[in-house]
């Protein structure tokens, strides 16, 4: 049959536009659909924008910390405007939209503004008019949950508070993922009283429990007043005035809260079941290890499959599924060792599965730990600590897992990450000279064995 193009990718986001220059690469006819700002979540309203306030935040650290290192800090105390930082990032993420649309335009990849629909499996309709391909990828990404308790749908997200321009007073956030505890040590660090409510026992589920114990001390540390087994059970209020109904009688009222009670796949308005495209009860494409649906021609990729939400996972199968269809086929991501920081202050690395994730699955372990007082506090009198673990097979040395909370630990983790990728054993750890002096070191001086588990 004679399509319109060859491909027809649905979001520009970064795994969108992976795909689709790499598929016009090969030489095919492609086209990419987007509703709103080219970029996606990680370039417009995520990852970038995010790690910009990261790096607002610690500046906070750097000045309260000079005074031990011999500056002479002025008497006035430092403001922190948040009106600037907004007007900054805006033109930052400006700039690399632009950047954005240049690549598509320069891959010569078709461009078309407006939201796609499925109305069979080789046709989609975007603004009325109808569109077919011989191959689909998905990739329109997730955005925040708004239903997740009663009243909540009002509340600012993390796409709100990235646009906000001044901060308030007080705040509470609603959630004990990656996104409520990276904005809670900023805003912490940035004059904002946070208090963080959760229904776990601790924050970061689903991450090993030494990091998680360590990160809750952390938070606490900075200012930041956890409310564990206390997520709000109804929301009210507005603007400038909300009240959580905490489980029992408790109530808590405050100028802000953030809902970071998780993302939801962007599905719902794309006519799947139309196209016999299947998704679970989580609204997520399902998907094959080659991201393939159960429709033979129809991919989908990235935070739309709720497998690894991380936009270097998106960009690789993005790329992977282009070279299968129109190149030479390659191996997709291994998502087991895929590295991923969280950009907390201080923030986490990590690369494997955690502890109690390896031993429910069988595996038998050599446990190793290293926990300090960084070199960089020596005169500063924080009490913030580093702490890095290695998880080991006790049978054949090979490293499974390298987990650290500290300052560095998603640049270091990334280069360990290539020692697991090759198979590494703690033997090549051990025989690995260190630089000296830094933190990553410890990783090579890890000899003394802290437990066996399993």
């Amino acid at each position: 049959m004679g399509y319109d193009f060859d491909l027809i990718v649905l979001g520009a986001g970064s795994g969108g536009v992976a795909a689709s220059r790499r598929a016009a690469l090969h030489g095919a006819r492609v086209a990419i659909v987007e509703a709103g700002r080219v970029g996606g979540t990680c370039v417009l309203r995520g990852c970038v924008p995010k790690k910009l306030l990261m790096y607002a935040a610690q500046y906070g650290d750097a000045m309260a910390e000079a005074a031990g290192y011999g500056w002479q800090v002025p008497i006035d105390v430092p403001a922190f405007h948040m009106a600037a930082w907004q007007a900054a990032k805006t033109a930052e993420t400006a700039r690399l939209e632009g950047v954005y649309r240049a690549l598509l335009s320069e891959g010569k990849v078709e461009l078309i503004a407006g939201h796609a629909r499925f109305v069979d499996a080789h046709t989609i309709e975007v603004n009325a008019q109808r569109l077919s391909a011989a191959n689909f990828i998905i990739a329109t990404g997730a955005s925040p949950v708004r239903d997740s308790i009663a009243g909540i749908a009002s509340c600012p997200t993390s796409d709100d508070l990235l646009d906000l321009t001044a901060l308030p007073a007080q705040a509470a956030i609603v959630g004990g993922g990656y996104i409520a505890v990276e904005f809670a040590s900023m805003l912490a660090r940035l004059g904002v009283h946070v208090t963080l409510l959760f229904r776990d026992r601790l924050p970061l589920r689903g991450f090993d429990e030494d990091l998680r114990t360590r990160l809750a001390l952390a938070l606490t540390q900075a200012g930041v007043e956890l409310r564990p087994g206390q997520a709000p059970t109804r929301i009210a209020g507005s603007a400038g005035a909300w009240r959580l109904a905490l489980p029992g009688s408790d109530t808590l009222e405050v100028p802000w809260v953030l809902n970071a009670t998780g993302r939801r796949p962007n599905t719902a308005a794309l006519g799947l079941a139309v196209a016999g495209i299947g998704s679970d009860a989580k609204q997520a494409v399902r998907v094959d290890a080659r991201c393939r649906t159960e429709v033979s021609h129809v991919y989908a990729i990235g935070d739309v499959t709720n497998r690894k939400n991380l936009t270097p996972v998106a960009i690789a199968e993005g790329r992977a599924v282009a070279d299968g269809l129109f190149g030479q086929e390659v191996a997709p991501p291994d998502l087991d060792r895929v590295a991923s920081g969280v950009f907390s202050l201080p923030p986490i690395g990590t690369v494997g599965r955690g502890e109690s994730e390896l031993l429910a699955g069988g595996a038998r372990l050599r446990v190793y730990e290293a926990d300090f007082k960084p070199m960089r506090h020596a005169f500063t009198g924080r009490p913030e600590r580093c702490y890095m673990k290695l998880l080991v097979d006790d049978a054949s040395d090979r490293v499974l897992a390298v987990h650290m909370l500290g300052a560095d630990a998603p640049e270091i983790v990334q280069s360990l990450a290539v020692a697991l990728t090759a198979r590494a054993t703690k033997a090549h750890f051990d025989a690995t000279v260190a630089v000296h002096p830094t933190a990553a070191e410890e990783f090579m001086l890890m000899r003394t064995l802290k437990r066996r588990a399993g």
